[in-house]
């Protein structure tokens, strides 16, 4: 052995004494406090009488297995249901939703609905459905799916989502016994509760209190009450079709249910449930599509009025109470709607579609609000909630349509709080085409397919030209137009790259609801109010359990530029030349109706959008599919009676609510053509003059001066282009009008025909956001 060898073995050895030395004194000390803790604890519990027969070394334990014993019962054990209440059956409440008066809109209730059916009873593939969607392995299992577990510990521990493994036991014990909330000591709970219940109950009789103990949708507790209410039969005369679709229901009732807000669900469910059927062998590929072909013939439910709205409710009150709540719990819930004003405009919309039907006008919508507090006061989703040919289970006030024209008056009210444009502002209305990079030029068309020359922005507006618009939306810019939309109320606009100009023409898809909101704004002085449905809800003993205090909206826009766009709105005059000055827009007692139209290009969407400080209402007709509708469509026709007959009906007994005129606003007289300050007064003013609102400080300071020098084409008598040829130009004094995108017009020469180009982004307009101090 080399001398380098026998040192590091005589080294290691020393390190081996010096780590067990250290080990034992460390040993030493930790002794000592054991000790010492055992003393002092066989003195303290040694005085209690019981312990005293219990030998020192056990004492810990029992206490320890006391303590754990004390947790467990008060918070795990203390107060847990007996699984045997599961073979008797309880009396549930019906929760009912109210109009703002009391007067009862709808119900949803289970008692009268649920009636007990034996295992025996049921046909095979009644079974096999449930079993195949819910739990594959029922007969196999002691109540848990190991599987489902470990998915669930997964998503506790790395997902913070608390989650069940969900066989039919855990089901069964969650609807039956345990309240809806999602905590760990329920979960707890309901492992204990499902371990005793397989004890104690053989599996197919949890599978029959499974089967009439879940919730099925609506009334239908239990698979037979929810044969009756969705097919009108017993469930042993149910077919595979019939079957499948309720066996899909119970995971998410609300959701699936095919009399629920989203009816093409419950058909989506259905085709799962099959497959499942398919790959646990039950039934065949063949029977599979045979079943899923099959066309489902539903009872006809009671008709009732404000269903849209009801069902909109029962959603809102499933995310705040959960579903066994929602359709046991008795709740009490009191809305804002007004039944009667429900009815007459459901009545409307019914009569004025059907009137419609030559003119391809399949179906109609209508929203109604009080702006000042965000109240729902009626809800019309469709003519007919159970018409078919127009699908009229969905909500076109949730829909996505185009606005048309009906977005301008928030293109014009940024311009205006931006101090970009005034009411008296001129826009040149001749052919142009808009240059951007990258994409083919644009060049909009106004709805009569004509050019209106100089006009200002109040005219502009009223009549609703497109061009005009179209220039404001340039000097606005499209991506701060966007974010003032979404501040207004607007929840559909996203990136600003997948629209062009023609957003202010309707070219973005918007929501009728977002619609009441942004309007709401200009109601309201510039102040946003959400749309709100529930004013309180009491459980059936009158606790109250949420009441809705009015909150004072955010400010989103200067009451001065809300003021100026609602009386541009409710001028008669300033839309006359479009309009004429008595069509649907006026409505008979209520000269300070602000009301604004919308049609798409395409003739795919029209729209009707009016209001006061104390009634809004946004009315909608059009195709579900689509379908482009006839010339009647147009900004005066198609959604506007519907509007005028709602409103009016809205405003009955009601007086006259003018916008309230902000001390900020000014008047002054300006030249009618130019919108410039008149050079004299009276008979001297040097101009046609007429009187209009600016904000504070927006009163134009320049004199109308309209002769210049410009450069004219000899050949055409028109202003000089850009196709002008340069020996063919020349100098000339004329009378020009300009507008703030440059774009000229000259009133003293022939007609321009050539279209101007401007380019955008407008060169030389900031398109920064200045701050305004609200």
């Amino acid at each position: 052995m080399t001398k380098k060898k026998q040192t590091d073995r005589t080294n290691a050895k020393a390190k081996v004494v010096e780590n067990k030395s250290k080990s034992g004194r460390l040993g030493g000390v930790l002794g000592k406090l054991k000790d010492s803790w055992q003393v002092r604890l066989d003195n303290y519990w040694g005085k209690i009488p019981v312990l005293k027969k219990v030998p020192g070394v056990y004492r810990k334990w029992l206490v320890l297995g006391l303590a754990g014993f004390a947790f467990l019962f008060w918070f795990i054990l203390k107060d847990l249901p007996s699984p045997t209440k599961l073979s008797s059956y309880a009396y549930p409440v019906s929760t009912k939703i109210l109009d703002r008066n009391g007067e009862l809109i709808y119900e949803i209730y289970a008692d009268e609905r649920r009636t007990p059916v034996s295992l025996t009873e049921l046909p095979e593939y009644v079974k096999q459905a449930t079993i195949a969607i819910e739990d594959k392995d029922f007969y196999k299992h002691h109540g848990f799916d190991i599987r489902g577990i470990a998915r669930a510990v997964y998503k506790i521990l790395f997902k913070s989502k608390l989650e069940g493994g969900s066989t039919i036991t855990q089901q069964l014990v969650k609807n039956a016994l345990l309240s809806p909330e999602r905590t760990v000591q329920r979960k707890i709970r309901e492992f204990i509760l499902t371990w005793v219940v397989e004890v104690i109950y053989p599996k197919d009789k949890i599978l029959e209190m499974y089967f009439n103990q879940v919730p099925y949708g609506g009334t239908a507790w239990g698979i037979e009450a929810a044969a009756e209410t969705y097919f009108g039969k017993r469930t042993k005369d149910l077919s595979l079709a019939e079957a499948a679709l309720l066996a899909g229901l119970p995971a998410s009732p609300t959701s699936y249910s095919p009399f629920g807000a989203h009816p093409e669900l419950a058909k989506e469910r259905q085709s799962l449930v099959l497959a499942q059927m398919v790959e646990a062998g039950y039934i065949t590929a063949e029977e599979a599509e045979a079943a899923k072909n099959q066309e489902l013939k539903f009872k006809e439910p009671e008709k009732l009025a404000g269903l849209h709205f009801s069902l909109w409710v029962k959603d809102q009150l499933v995310g705040k109470f959960g579903e066994r709540q929602v359709e046991q719990g008795g709740l009490r819930v009191y809305t804002t709607l007004d039944l009667n004003l429900q009815r007459w405009a459901e009545v409307v919309v019914a009569t004025e579609v059907a009137s419609l039907k030559k003119a391809i006008v399949g179906n109609g919508a209508v929203l109604v609000t009080n702006p000042g507090t965000g109240e729902i006061l009626a809800m019309v989703g469709s003519k007919d909630y159970w018409a078919t040919d127009e699908d009229g289970k969905v909500n076109i006030v949730f829909a996505l349509r185009q606005p048309g024209s009906a977005i301008k008056p928030l293109n014009y009210a940024l311009a205006i709080r931006d101090k970009k444009i005034n009411a008296a502002t001129s826009l040149i209305d001749v052919p142009t085409c808009f240059v951007v990079a990258g994409q083919e030029d644009y060049c909009p068309e106004n709805y009569d397919m004509s050019y209106h020359g100089v006009v200002q922005a109040r005219f502009a507006l009223g009549n609703s030209y497109n061009l005009p618009a179209v220039k404001v939306l340039a000097l606005n810019g499209l991506e701060h137009f966007i974010d003032f939309a979404k501040e207004m109320g607007i929840t559909t606009f996203s990136d600003p790259k997948n629209y062009g100009l023609s957003l202010t023409l309707g070219g973005g898809e918007v929501r009728m609801a977002d619609m009441a909101v942004a309007f709401g704004v200009l109601a309201n002085g510039g102040a946003k109010k959400n749309l709100t449905a529930i004013k309180k809800i009491e459980d059936y003993q009158g606790k109250v359990l949420l009441e809705e205090k009015e909150k004072e909206g955010p400010r989103v826009l200067p009451m001065d530029t809300a003021y100026i766009v609602s009386h541009i709105l409710l001028d008669n005059n300033a839309r006359s030349a479009m309009f004429g000055t008595s069509s649907y827009l006026v409505v008979k007692g209520h000269p300070e109706i602000s009301v604004k139209t919308g049609t798409t290009n395409d003739k795919r969407d029209n729209w009707t959008i009016g209001y006061n400080r104390d009634i809004l209402v946004v009315t909608w007709v059009g195709n579900n599919d689509n379908e482009p509708m006839g010339a009647v469509a147009s900004g005066v026709t198609g959604a506007s009676p519907i509007w005028n007959k709602i409103i009016t009906k809205a405003l009955e007994n009601k007086e006259q609510a003018w916008p309230m005129k902000p001390a900020e606003v000014v008047g002054a007289t300006v030249c009618a053509l130019s919108g410039l300050l008149p050079t004299g007064s009276g008979d001297q003013a040097g101009c046609q003059t007429r009187f209009e609102f600016f904000t504070e400080g927006g009163v134009p300071q320049q004199p109308e001066s309209l002769r210049q020098v410009v450069q004219i084409d000899r050949t055409t008598g028109q202003l000089a282009s850009s196709k002008t040829l340069v020996e063919n130009m020349e100098l000339s004094e004329r009378s020009i009008i300009a507008d703030p995108l440059g774009a000229m017009f000259c009133l003293d020469c022939t007609l321009q025909t050539e279209p101007q180009v401007i380019r955008y982004p407008i060169k030389g307009v900031s398109n920064e956001v200045p701050k305004t101090g609200e």
